[in-house]
C-alpha cells in the first residue's frame, strides 16, 4: 500500500497484534478482545485490519530466504535454517518448517477477522467495503497457496476457527487447496480496480492484473500449459490493465521509480516506518556491508549469456576464462558485483571492488572485500549483490525500497516457456516477450536479438528465465517444476576461480536433495505435539 499509511497503519494496529497465549498457530489471537463493536467503528479502523493483512502476506526475509534454497546463493556463514535445508539435514523441528506455517496462518487470520467484522462498520461506502473484502481475499488466497506450495496439504478453512476446531482439524488435499484459491481468485477479478483506476494514493494495492497473475501462477507450478498461455495472453491483451517493460532494467529496482507500470504487485517498505535489511549482509564490505552471509554461485553467473547472445560453452560465444566478465549480458552486472566491479554509490562516487586474492595490495586499496576463504567475513563464492541495493539507505542498510512479487516480464516469460511447451514457439512469439525483453537489458546484437529456431530453445527460455528473474526469490519454484532441483542441488556448488592461488574455481559445501522428500516442507512438530490430526509428510 501507499508508503505514507504505513505509520498511522501501525500505530493503529499494534493492540491488535498483542495477543494472549494460544493453543495452535490456526487460532493465532482472541478475535472477541478486538471484533465487537466497541473496535469495528470507522473505516478508518477497518482499513488498519486490512493493512495488517497486507504486511503479513509476505516479507523481505523470506523474499531472500527462498533464494537461498536454490542453486543461485549460497550461505557463507553460520548454519542457518536454509543451509540446513540443503544440506539435507532438516528435520521437522527446523525453525524454518514452523516460522512459514504460523507466518501464513497469521495472516489469514487478520483476512478472516476483517471478512467477518467488516460488516459491523456503520454508514461504509458499499463499494470501497466491496473492493476491500477482495482485497482481503486475494490475501488469504496468495497465503493459502505459499503454504500449499511449501507444505502440499494444509488445512483449509474459510473463517475463524475456534481452539477445538484449530486442535483437531486435518489437512485438506493440495488439490483442493489450490481449487480454492483459484475459485476465489475468479469470484474477485471483476470486483478490483485494474492498476491504472487507482488514484496515486493508492498505489500498491491489489489489482485485476495482480489476481490473473497469481492465477497464472498457480496454473504455471503444475505445468499446465494451455491455462498459462491463456491467462498470460489476456494480461498481454490489456484485458485486466496497461503493463510494459520499464525502459531501464538496472532502474526498475531503484525507489524513485517504484510502481511504475511493469510493476504488476509488490510489497511496500518505507524508511523509518517499515524497512528490511537484508542486504546489509550481501554487499561488498568496503561499501558498507557488515558481513557476507550469502553471495551468487558461479552456476548462477555461468548462465549469463554472452553479448552475441551465445552461451560462454558455446563455439563462437568469444568467453575468455582469464578475463570472464566482458561482453556479458548486460543484466549480470545490475546483478552481480565481480572483481574489478565499478560500484557506484548513493551520492554519484564510483569505487572499485577488489575480490581476486592478492588484488587489492597492488591497487593500494583496501582488502576489505577479497575472497579469503570460508567461514570469513568476505563472500565465500567471490561474488557480492548488487540487485536491489537501495542507493538511499542509510548506515545500517535499513533499505525503504519496494520488494517486486510480481511484474511484467514473469508475463511475457511464462508465456514463452508455455508456447514452447504446447508446441506453439515461434517467431512472432519470441518477438513478443524474450526479445523486447533483451532489448529492454541493452543487447543490441542481431545474434542476441533473433528468433534462434527451436534448437536447444527450452534451454535458452529457462536460462532467460534465470537471469532475468535472479535473486527474486522465483528460481526456487523454477527448479522444483522442472525437477531439475534433483540435479542441481545435489552436489557441491562452486565460485570464483580464486582457489589454489586462483588457479581453480571454489568448491563450496556439498549440498543434498532426497527426492523422496525434499520437495515439501515438513508439517511443523510443534503442530503436530498440538493436532494429533496432523499427518507427516514422507520422510520426516
Amino acid at each position: 500500500m501507499k508508503k505514507d499509511k504505513l505509520k498511522y497503519c501501525f500505530s493503529i494496529i499494534l493492540f491488535i497484534i498483542i495477543s494472549l497465549p494460544s493453543c495452535n498457530d490456526l487460532d493465532l489471537a482472541p478475535t472477541n478482545k478486538f471484533t465487537d463493536l466497541n473496535y469495528w467503528t470507522s473505516e478508518s479502523k477497518a482499513s488498519a485490519v486490512l493493512s495488517m493483512a497486507y504486511n503479513q502476506m509476505f516479507g523481505s526475509g523470506y523474499f531472500f530466504a527462498n533464494e537461498r534454497l536454490s542453486d543461485n546463493l549460497y550461505e557463507g556463514r553460520g548454519n542457518t535454517d536454509e543451509k540446513i535445508i540443503t544440506s539435507g539435514q532438516a528435520d521437522a523441528a527446523l525453525g524454518r518448517f514452523a516460522n512459514e506455517w504460523s507466518s501464513c496462518y497469521a495472516g489469514i487470520k487478520t483476512c478472516h477477522t476483517f471478512l467477518e467484522n467488516v460488516d459491523r462498520v456503520p454508514k461504509m461506502d458499499e463499494t470501497l467495503k466491496t473492493r476491500m473484502k477482495a482485497e482481503a481475499r486475494f490475501i488469504r488466497a496468495f497465503l493459502f497457496f505459499r503454504l500449499a506450495s511449501q507444505y502440499g496439504d494444509v488445512p483449509l478453512f474459510d473463517h475463524n476457527l475456534t481452539v477445538e476446531e484449530a486442535n483437531s482439524i486435518v489437512r485438506s488435499a493440495k488439490s483442493d487447496v489450490i481449487n480454492f484459491v483459484r475459485n476465489e481468485l475468479n469470484e474477485i477479478v471483476s470486483v478490483l480496480p485494474t492498476k491504472q483506476e487507482y488514484s496515486a494514493s493508492d498505489n500498491g494495492r491489489i489489482t485485476k492484473g495482480a489476481v490473473i497473475m497469481l492465477l497464472a501462477r498457480t496454473y504455471l507450478y503444475e505445468n499446465d500449459w494451455a491455462n498459462v498461455a491463456t491467462l498470460c495472453e489476456k494480461i498481454m491483451n490489456g484485458e485486466y490493465g496497461k503493463y510494459e517493460l520499464f525502459p531501464s532494467y538496472s532502474g526498475l529496482f531503484l525507489p524513485e521509480n517504484e510502481y511504475n507500470n511493469e510493476v504488476i504487485l509488490d510489497m511496500g517498505y518505507t524508511l523509518t516506518y517499515r524497512t528490511w535489511s537484508d542486504f546489509y549482509d550481501a554487499i561488498p564490505l568496503s561499501v558498507g556491508g557488515r558481513i557476507n552471509a550469502f553471495a551468487p554461485t558461479q552456476e548462477l553467473v555461468d548462465d549469463y549469456i554472452m553479448k552475441n547472445g551465445k552461451g560462454i560453452k558455446e563455439e563462437g560465444s568469444g568467453y575468455n576464462e582469464d578475463d570472464p566478465y566482458s561482453n556479458r549480458d548486460p543484466r549480470f552486472a545490475a546483478t552481480i558485483v565481480y572483481h574489478g566491479y565499478k560500484w557506484k554509490k548513493g551520492d554519484g562516487t564510483v569505487s572499485t571492488i577488489y575480490i581476486k586474492p592478492g588484488s587489492s595490495q597492488a591497487a593500494g586499496a583496501s582488502n576489505l572485500d577479497e575472497y579469503a576463504g570460508p567461514g570469513q567475513n568476505s563472500t565465500a563464492t567471490g561474488y557480492y549483490l548488487r540487485k536491489y541495493f537501495d542507493p538511499t539507505a542509510p548506515a545500517g542498510m535499513e533499505a525503504g525500497l519496494n520488494l517486486i512479487l510480481m511484474r511484467y516480464a514473469d508475463v511475457l516469460l511464462m508465456y514463452a516457456e508455455s508456447k514452447y511447451e504446447l508446441n506453439q514457439m515461434s517467431e512472432d512469439v519470441w518477438n513478443k516477450t524474450i526479445k523486447p525483453i533483451r532489448v529492454r537489458a541493452g543487447f543490441t546484437d542481431a545474434s542476441a536479438l533473433n528468433y534462434p529456431g527451436l534448437t536447444d530453445l527450452e534451454n535458452i527460455i529457462r536460462r532467460e528465465r534465470r537471469c532475468e528473474l535472479a535473486i527474486e526469490g522465483l528460481r526456487l519454484f523454477d527448479i522444483r517444476r522442472w525437477k531439475t532441483i534433483e540435479t542441481v542441488m545435489n552436489g557441491y556448488p562452486h565460485g570464483a576461480k580464486f582457489a589454489a592461488n586462483n588457479t581453480q574455481y571454489i568448491q563450496l559445501d556439498q549440498r543434498k536433495f532426497n527426492k523422496d522428500r525434499d520437495y515439501l516442507f515438513a508439517i511443523p512438530q510443534s503442530q503436530r505435539d498440538i493436532n494429533k490430526n496432523l499427518t507427516q509428510n514422507p520422510g520426516y
